[in-house]
């Protein structure tokens, strides 16, 4: 057992590994570290896991598993959950195609059998603190982040050029995500005018918005809500 507090965590891992020795050899140094960690043999349980239960801060994949290969999990936890979560494709596969793959259906990194534990546990380590870094820092919604002190908002890894009031907009959207915002609530706290309910500024920034923040996703996130105003869900 390591006992250097440096080094001990409360993450949460998902690992995703059908060699025994391999996940039970990971998941006891894991362990070690302070990290609880739960194994799967099996990509579909895995999977099924996962879309009930979003609580792990890593996902470890092996690709090659049964019933659902780790780049098919990859794939579908960044389209229902986004980018937050930082992934770490651990196999055999290590061909330059096979990186490319496994960064293409969304992976943050790629470790190839056979490796070192220490290397592991590194890079396990730094893409931790760089999203709890991220988290501590920014408003997150989705698969968008925005970051107060840079005013830069990032979706999908895609980093979106706003201006100052299309930030404000956006950011106010962010902090109310779930509720129905009048167009009235807009102007008052992000213009703030407290009358001209005549204006279209609202409308035509929401436009702006959702060219940049929407358009290019499949997921739309920006919604009107007819006679009342506009929603971020």
């Amino acid at each position: 057992m390591i006992n250097d507090s440096e080094y001990m965590s409360t993450s949460y891992i998902c690992m995703v590994e059908d060699e025994l020795n391999i996940s039970d050899f990971v998941s006891r140094g894991l362990k070690d570290f302070g990290y609880e960690i739960d194994v799967f043999h099996n990509g579909q349980e895995a999977w099924n896991k996962l879309k009930a239960d979003n609580r792990y801060d890593l996902l470890l994949l092996d690709i090659r598993m049964p019933g659902m290969t780790g780049l098919e999990i990859c794939q579908h936890y960044r389209e229902k959950y986004g980018y937050h979560t930082p992934i770490l494709i651990l196999t055999a596969l290590g061909t330059t195609e096979d990186i490319v793959m496994g960064l293409h259906a969304g992976a943050d990194d790629y470790v190839v059998k056979p490796f070192k534990f220490a290397e592991l546990i590194a890079r396990i380590k730094a893409m931790l603190r760089r999203t709890q870094a991220l988290q501590q820092n920014s408003l997150i919604y989705h698969d968008l982040t925005i970051d107060p002190s840079t005013h830069k908002a990032i979706r999908s890894n895609i980093e979106a050029d706003l201006s100052v009031k299309e930030y404000r907009l956006l950011e106010y959207m962010m902090q109310h995500h779930g509720e129905v915002i009048s167009r009235r609530q807009l102007l008052k706290d992000v213009w703030d005018k407290d009358f001209d309910t005549n204006t279209n500024i609202v409308d035509v920034y929401v436009k702006y918005l959702r060219t940049k923040i929407d358009d290019p996703f499949k997921t739309k996130l920006i919604h009107t809500i007819i006679g009342m105003g506009y929603m971020l869900k």
